[in-house]
């Protein structure tokens, strides 16, 4: 967590006016006690009306508002909407990091956009999105540190695979998570569905992109297509792309 991120929650905290001793706000932020000595000696200086000391707690003297954020309720709807599928299609993590911006969402915003109260539409997520979750953040990292990742796979057809690939990007089509990737097996591009994905295993082999093996090459794939891509046919972009 970036210490702007971290001094912002802390305040988030503080504005209940009760008292929070550093331990507890330790463990609620998951860093250490020391940590929340030098956050809370940053927020004193900077001019936050905080009393305490360490050993004791800390609270805030008088209440402190943040400006409103200006949204219009279908703004506010589509943001609710927004952070409602991630919470619900996405894995643990990014559902609970969906969860704490729709709390910092809600402290900023009037209450009669209602925010936190609830929505004029459900999510509820199917199984093949339940599924793909537990692989979810293993990819998002292999995506983001471009690490080859070793995936074993079964097919519609039940036929099971071991496939090295470079993950590219994952695509959400409503309730199905695909792997979008560069097979170095197949020496092609790739989308697997991750709900289909018994294994997904990182190599600690890094690669850099390559032109027409990269994102930029996929996009480019993809928009060539003279019909829409199916996420029950993974292997709709092979098909007619073959090495």
């Amino acid at each position: 967590m970036r210490r702007t991120d971290r001094l912002f929650d802390l305040i988030q905290i503080l504005r209940d006016g009760r008292l929070h001793t550093a331990r507890a706000m330790a463990e609620t932020l998951e860093v250490s006690v020391r940590t929340i000595w030098r956050d809370m000696a940053t927020l004193v200086a900077s001019g936050l009306p905080v009393e305490g000391e360490r050993g004791v707690g800390y609270a805030l003297r008088e209440p402190i508002t943040l400006p409103p954020l200006t949204l219009t309720p279908d703004e506010a709807q589509a943001l609710t909407l927004g952070l409602q599928l991630v919470t619900e299609g996405a894995d643990p993590s990014l559902a609970g990091a969906a969860a704490s911006l729709r709390g910092k969402i809600a402290a900023v915003v009037p209450d009669r956009l209602g925010v936190d109260r609830g929505s004029e539409t459900w999510v509820f997520p199917g199984a093949e999105a339940m599924a793909a979750a537990r692989h979810l953040p293993g990819l998002r990292r292999a995506i983001r540190l471009r690490e080859r990742m070793l995936i074993t796979y079964r097919s519609a057809e039940g036929a099971v695979s071991q496939r090295i690939v470079r993950p590219l990007v994952l695509e959400f089509w409503g309730r199905v998570w695909t792997l979008a990737s560069w097979c170095e097996t197949r020496g092609d591009f790739r989308s697997f569905r991750v709900d289909r994905m018994e294994t997904v295993l990182p190599t600690g082999q890094t690669f850099h992109d390559e032109p027409g093996r990269d994102l930029a090459g996929w996009r480019a794939l993809t928009a060539s297509q003279t019909r829409p891509l199916d996420p029950e046919d993974e292997t709709a972009i092979a098909a007619d792309h073959q090495p």
